[in-house]
């Protein structure tokens, strides 16, 4: 199940690179396979942490990494200075804004705050038909399995319908990830609002 390859993956993941030495191995596997399978990634333009990683090894490997990265953080040289295509933005809600025009497709590895908040406004625009990309988590080493219990809970109480709980994939390896993301169909649904109203 491979289906055609998504040109490129916006991947949301931590400006720290964790305490389980699994978190980095995970990220330096996905950009690997991002690149053995021609997709280019989109990422948030730092340096450091799990973002530093993933950059690095798609760098490493020959592949295409595009940053994005807001003129705040920049100024505090946590920007990736090895980027051939840096594009310093004038806010976070520009970051994310541009990722997601850039991006065929989401990735969120470990993070924290920041990577939950990229990764649910992601699965908000899907829901309210601001885009039609799929979404999908790389649960290393079982870090999103409470958030997916979580999803299922939301589902049970109502406050999400099972259809849009599909919005979300889970695995835990990059390749089954890719190929399940490759050929995910979003339910159809309304377009709320457009990107212009978002």
């Amino acid at each position: 199940m491979t289906g055609r390859a998504l040109p490129r993956i916006c991947v949301f993941c931590g400006s720290s690179a964790g305490r389980d030495p699994r978190f980095r191995e995970s990220a330096e596997g996905l950009a690997r396979t991002l690149v053995a399978r021609g997709q280019g990634l989109v990422f948030g333009g730092g340096s450091v942490g799990l973002m530093g990683v993933v950059a690095d090894a798609v760098l490493e490997a020959g592949g295409e990494a595009i940053g994005v990265i807001p003129h705040g953080l920049a100024a505090r040289e946590v920007a990736h200075r090895g980027l051939a295509d840096l594009r310093v933005v004038s806010s976070m809600h520009a970051r994310k804004a541009l990722m997601a025009e850039l991006a065929d497709g989401f990735v969120a590895l470990p993070g924290g705050y920041g990577t939950f908040e990229e990764l649910f406004e992601m699965v908000t625009w899907a829901q309210l038909g601001i885009h039609r990309k799929p979404v999908g988590l790389l649960n290393v080493a079982g870090y999103f399995d409470h958030l997916a219990r979580f999803l299922d809970r939301a589902v049970a109480e109502g406050f999400v319908t099972a259809a849009n709980r599909g919005l979300v994939v889970v695995e835990d390896d990059p390749g089954r990830l890719l190929d399940r993301l490759n050929v995910h169909r979003l339910p159809a649904g309304p377009e709320w609002i457009t990107s212009d109203e978002a």
